[in-house]
């Protein structure tokens, strides 16, 4: 078979995602195109890829039809959305202006909208909006706003929007 003919940019945009990319089926994507642009038979392809030989075959197909799109993964299909995109405006209204748990969210969405949901399906709507439940440690100090009690103010904590993470140049 003929080697693969590649642009130098399309081969300097190879090597790149096939040493970086977060996405490990783009990443092998990518090395299968440039092993066939190395003129790599496609069975040593599969025996170092560890793939079958109609998977090594299908790869070139894709990239000779649809070149640097054809690395990336296909839409999946899936089960659609169970909250509509008005209610988790709701929900990301309620989580961001209150302390509410999950177990509130849910009792105020179904109160609400008539809806239920599972907890975990809440939480991933609330993880995907940017928003992620912070504990609040307890302490033991007394605080001043408890009206003269005795006791420390236990608050179980809140959704707040994920922190950036920000790099520092010093050495650790």
């Amino acid at each position: 078979m003929k080697p693969l003919e590649l642009t130098k940019e399309e081969r300097s945009e190879l090597e790149v995602l096939a040493r970086s990319r977060r996405d490990w089926r783009t990443r092998d994507r990518s090395r299968t195109i440039l092993m066939f642009s190395d003129g790599v038979p496609a069975k040593e392809i599969a025996r170092r890829q560890e793939l079958t030989l109609e998977a090594v075959y299908e790869r070139r197909y894709r990239w000779l039809e649809k070149g640097m799109a054809g690395l990336s993964d296909a839409p999946r299909s899936g089960a659609p959305s169970k909250l509509s995109p008005q209610q988790v405006e709701q929900l990301k209204v309620w989580a961001t202006q209150e302390a509410l748990t999950a177990p509130e969210l849910l009792a105020r969405l179904e109160e609400k909208f008539g809806i239920r949901v599972h907890r975990n399906t809440l939480t991933g709507v609330l993880k995907r909006a940017g928003l992620v439940w912070k504990r609040t440690r307890h302490s033991l100090k007394k605080s001043g706003t408890n009206s003269g009690s005795d006791k420390p103010n236990l608050k179980l904590g809140s959704w707040s929007s994920k922190p950036s993470v920000a790099k520092s140049n010093s050495p650790t």
